[in-house]
């Protein structure tokens, strides 16, 4: 069976990595614009640069939890591709073999002169770190106002699903929220997130609860399925 996930950053909370913004709107005590948008990085580029210099250590103290790690099972019995709205590598870590990333790689940056020029990046990324064309290196996240460059292809794998599967994410987000209009009607959608924000249905499975148990009661019904 050809399974597409979706995942947003409820897959990765239980895991320690600090959802996207809380309830006042704050990332880390920092508006979200100044942090993450072009127009951020260009009036205060050492503040950008030691937020996700922070942000990688963080996520290099952090381990895939019992969300992710069920999700490679899936890949014994079935063709998985997830497509995650985080920049985390857990997916990967727990051992996901095709994993798309819809807003870039924490673990990644890239030339500020060529955005083709991308390197691996685990240690902090300072002013001065540059290419070998000598532009400034930046985080290799989708910053507000930036095109995400992997879309076509994900509209594609979802368009080409035989069974969805959304988790830690409200999809209320564009351009994400967007890909399901592209799922085959036919296509059975499995929700997982503890404040849902679709309803059950004849075609839509609702599992209220965090990733962590929710993702195997999902796996468990696909295959009980069968």
């Amino acid at each position: 069976m050809n399974i597409v996930v979706l995942t947003g950053a409820g897959v990765s909370a239980e895991s320690g990595i600090k959802t996207f913004r809380d309830s006042n709107g704050l990332w880390e005590n920092h508006d979200i614009m100044e942090v993450a948008s072009p127009e951020g990085f260009a009036k205060n580029p050492e503040l950008v640069l030691d937020f996700y210099n922070k942000r990688r250590k963080q996520l290099l103290e952090v381990k895939p939890n019992e969300a992710h790690k069920a999700l490679t099972k899936l890949e014994q019995n079935h063709d998985v591709t997830i497509i995650t709205q985080n920049v985390d590598d857990l997916h990967e870590r727990a051992g996901s073999k095709r994993v798309l990333h819809l807003h870039g790689e924490l673990l990644k940056v890239r030339s500020t002169g060529d955005e083709k020029t991308i390197l691996e990046w685990k240690k902090d990324l300072h002013l001065g770190d540059c290419c070998d064309n000598n532009y400034q290196l930046r985080p290799h996240v989708v910053w507000f106002g930036e095109m995400v460059p992997m879309m076509d292809e994900a509209t594609q794998y979802v368009a080409e699903a035989e069974t969805l599967i959304i988790i830690g994410t409200s999809m209320q987000v564009y351009p994400a929220a967007g890909l399901l209009q592209f799922a085959p009607q036919n296509t059975p959608i499995y929700f997982v997130d503890p404040n849902p924000s679709i309803s059950s249905s004849e075609r839509v499975h609702v599992f209220a609860e965090n990733a962590s148990t929710g993702v195997p009661k999902v796996i468990s019904e696909i295959e009980n399925s069968k």
